[in-house]
């Protein structure tokens, strides 16, 4: 596959996609995966705002997005865009606010393209973290963990 950037980041190596004009996504990958230097200057100032927040998660990030999902997928990652850095919303809350369910949010988070600049790791369960990338345990709930605690989010 054919990345714009892959870096070694706190909570995985991640790999950039971009186009001529947008991010288009952002894999964690594994250590198998070689590092590449960003290849364009979109890429580099992904890269660079990536560090900023993982300096300061507080960071607001200023990209140009493209995702590409349903419309109920769009509307869930809209609203995760304004879940504040070191605050969280229960996946049912999320619900609540678009006139869905839980679940459904659960499914648009697990398919969201842009881990971290679209902060689906803010939407936890009711009684506890929740899931990431569709799993409830192991190494990816670590990088879900990492992340709110570099927020100082405690669950």
């Amino acid at each position: 596959m054919s990345f714009s950037a892959v870096i070694d980041a706190p909570p995985g190596r991640l790999a950039i996609t971009t186009d001529a004009n947008n991010l288009l996504a952002i894999d964690y990958v594994d250590k198998r995966t070689a590092l590449q230097q960003p290849g364009d200057d979109l890429a580099r100032s992904v890269v660079e705002q990536l560090q900023c927040y993982f300096d300061d998660p507080g960071y607001a990030f200023h990209l140009p997005l493209k995702m590409a999902g349903t419309p109920h997928q769009m509307k869930v990652w809209q609203h995760l865009q304004r879940i504040k850095p070191g605050k969280t919303v229960t996946y049912g809350e999320l619900a609540l606010r678009i006139d869905s369910g839980a679940r459904a949010v659960g499914n648009s988070c697990r398919r969201n393209p842009l881990p971290i600049i679209v902060p689906c790791h803010r939407v936890v369960s009711a009684h506890g973290i929740g899931g990431y990338g569709g799993h409830v345990s192991g190494k990816v709930l670590d990088r879900k963990s990492w992340l709110l605690r570099h927020e100082q989010v405690t669950i």
